[in-house]
């Protein structure tokens, strides 16, 4: 019997039919006894020495052996099974597989009640599926609402442009507000290597504490060199707040990368605080502008694109990965993470705290919209546009 787990079924009833053979009368109960094989499959084993099967070494059976598939049995277990999950029809609207999840346990007991007496095994149902090209697959991120008409050709611009600014060796950044993170010892998704069944303890439930901090990092991405920069901010993300991230990225580092820098130009969501609609987004461009010395051009990606918006998986998608499993329990902690965020790309990160508080809704009166030093390009002005410093002559 020590040899029987090395063999294949071919092997191991000739083996054991050579066994009986030689122990002569009585030998096939003596070894179905000794070996739990069954008689009749001994006595195949039998069969098989006396006028060997035209077998390829590769087969145990011959072709059509074996149990045969229930669907043999039953011709409409297939296309029942296909009804149920099918994503257009969702089987019948009175089935209550329509508002349940569709697990090969739901599967199996809503075929039990449509066909009284039809047991079937998940591991059918399964075989099933996976013949027919279903798979486990979870929501993905792709329809982005209504398609603009000129979608790609602000794409083309904006491409255009990036081109023509990197050529001149003038900065081009990617600006965003990263989603606000609750600050306490709550569950961040994602996993870290910890001892087996110590896993970090956290709050059941992610309710904001009274008196609890939101951080909101505000991330500018520096495309040509590959350099993050994140101010984190406690207070509400204002087109003030995110002006003031700006600036502190060009006296810290931009200034420094940039030199000889005559422009800038911006790539941004056409939402947020940095809003194409909003006008007090546009008076911070125009103060950035004068404080900068430097014309500053403004690209937005057109509406339910802001995914395309080179931040987002440059700098946004790393800082999300180097922070997964890790319970953000201190602006301290989200500065540590963001600030030692690396990728094989060669991207670092600088990081800083800001807790001011930022005024929310500012108005702006259309005597200060008449001071700006704004000028729109003819494709999509709303979306494409240069604020340049008070004094210096548009073009």
């Amino acid at each position: 019997m020590e040899l029987s787990p090395l063999l294949n079924e071919r092997q191991r009833r000739i083996w054991a039919a050579t066994e009986a053979l030689s122990l002569g009368w009585g030998g096939i109960i003596k070894v179905s006894g000794f070996t739990g094989l069954s008689r009749t499959t001994i006595g195949r084993g039998i069969r098989e020495i006396q006028n060997p099967p035209d077998l390829p070494p590769e087969r145990v059976r011959k072709e059509g052996g074996g149990r045969k598939k229930l669907e043999v049995h039953d011709p409409t277990l297939r296309s029942d099974i296909l009804q149920l999950v099918d994503p257009s029809t969702r089987g019948d609207p009175g089935s209550s597989l329509r508002w349940t999840s569709k697990s090969l346990a739901h599967i199996k007991e809503e075929l039990k009640a449509a066909y009284p007496g039809r047991n079937v095994s998940t591991s059918v149902i399964r075989r099933i599926l996976h013949e027919e090209g279903y798979s486990l697959q979870a929501n993905r991120k792709t329809r982005e609402g209504g398609k603009h008409p000129d979608r790609d050709k602000q794409f083309n611009n904006i491409a255009q442009k990036k081109k023509e600014y990197m050529r001149t060796k003038d900065p081009v950044i990617s600006i965003d507000a990263k989603k606000k993170e609750l600050i306490g010892n709550f569950r961040n998704n994602g996993r870290e290597w910890h001892p087996k069944g110590n896993p970090p303890q956290v709050e059941v439930y992610d309710f904001r504490p009274k008196n609890g901090v939101k951080a909101t990092p505000y991330g500018i991405y520096d495309i040509a060199n590959n350099r993050g920069f994140v101010n984190i901010g406690t207070s509400a993300d204002t087109a003030v707040f995110a002006g003031k991230s700006i600036l502190k990225w060009w006296q810290n580092e931009g200034k420094c990368a940039y030199p000889n820098a005559r422009r800038l130009l911006m790539l941004a969501d056409g939402g947020g605080s940095n809003s194409s609609r909003s006008r007090l987004w546009k008076v911070i461009l125009q103060e950035l502008a004068d404080k900068m010395g430097i014309p500053i051009q403004m690209c937005h990606y057109p509406p339910g694109t802001s995914k395309w918006n080179p931040i987002e998986h440059r700098l946004f998608g790393p800082i999300s990965l180097n922070w997964r499993g890790v319970p953000l329990d201190s602006l301290e902690r989200i500065h540590n993470l963001i600030s030692h965020t690396r990728t094989s790309k060669g991207l670092k990160v600088s990081c800083r705290l800001d807790e001011k508080v930022y005024e929310r809704r500012i108005k702006i009166s259309d005597r200060r919209m008449s001071r700006l030093h704004i000028e729109r390009d003819e494709f999509h002005g709303e979306w494409n546009y240069t604020l340049f410093p008070r004094g210096e002559k548009i073009n």
